[in-house]
């Protein structure tokens, strides 16, 4: 399958393309943040924070996830952070999911996540809110 913007919208409005289900992922050493979104609605909304790979493999599994965007770690240069636990989390993904992997500037979307309003029971936690923005912005770019 074809990820290019281009051909994708080409594709799109030609209407050979079948409705994609994306996982959005806020990577972090303790916990994962996740988010949800399909290609008819092209809005994404928080859906949990696991733990483990595995829980994150179970959900792709789940919800019938097509397409995988994670969040890459970057400096606020825009030079890429050197995080080994980040790069293996990351091998290991593409290696078992047996989805597409792409990877999306996720610099600023935890202060983001924080900057939203609203009290700690009407938000989603954190690092969901964060995978949300992640996957949104790049629904927004593509």
């Amino acid at each position: 399958m074809n990820d290019n913007p281009a051909d994708l919208a080409a594709e799109q409005a030609a209407g050979e393309t079948a409705a994609k289900k994306y996982l959005g992922l806020d990577w972090g050493e303790k916990r994962i943040g996740l988010a949800l979104a399909d290609s008819e609605t092209e809005i994404a909304l928080p859906l949990a924070t696991v733990a483990t790979l595995a829980e994150v493999l179970a959900i792709i599994e789940k919800e019938g996830v097509t397409n995988i965007v994670v969040g890459r770690p970057q400096k606020m240069s825009g030079a890429a952070a050197d995080n080994q636990a980040w790069k293996e989390f990351v091998r290991l993904l593409e290696e078992r999911a047996g989805r597409p992997v792409v990877f999306f500037d996720e610099r600023l979307s935890s202060l983001a996540a924080d900057a939203l309003s609203g009290t700690d029971k009407e938000k989603a936690p954190r690092d969901e809110v964060a995978a949300t923005i992640i996957l949104q912005d790049y629904l927004d770019r593509v």
